[in-house]
């Protein structure tokens, strides 16, 4: 089964607005990657100033494959125009790792 990748970002009140901003402009990035599932940015409600970045991967290999090309050039590139890189929205990151177990979908209807 699949695995699933959850990116736990710690992000400031002030920096939320440019963090999601950002994952909408990255929109169709990592979607034709081989071997993704699934992607969900999750914002927090209340608790916690982690944001959650969800992908789902057919293998880890598949995941590796997009870290070390397509993310990796994404996230060493400079900014707008090849300018320096803009400052991190997040204070801090870690990355937790599942293999897919069980899963459902909603039965259909009628």
């Amino acid at each position: 089964m699949s695995i699933v990748k959850i990116n736990a970002l710690t992000v400031p009140a002030e920096q939320r607005e440019v963090l999601e901003q950002r994952f909408a402009s990255r929109a169709g990035a990592v979607e034709g990657s081989d071997g993704f599932e699934w992607f969900e940015l999750l914002r927090p409600i209340e608790g916690t100033d982690q944001y959650l970045v969800y992908t789902r991967w057919r293998s880890e290999e598949d995941f590796q494959a997009w870290m070390e090309g397509p993310m990796k050039a994404a996230h060493q590139g400079g900014g707008a125009g090849g300018g320096e890189r803009p400052k991190p929205a997040a204070s801090g990151s870690t990355v937790w790792s599942f293999e897919v177990v069980q899963q459902a979908a909603p039965k259909p209807q009628g």
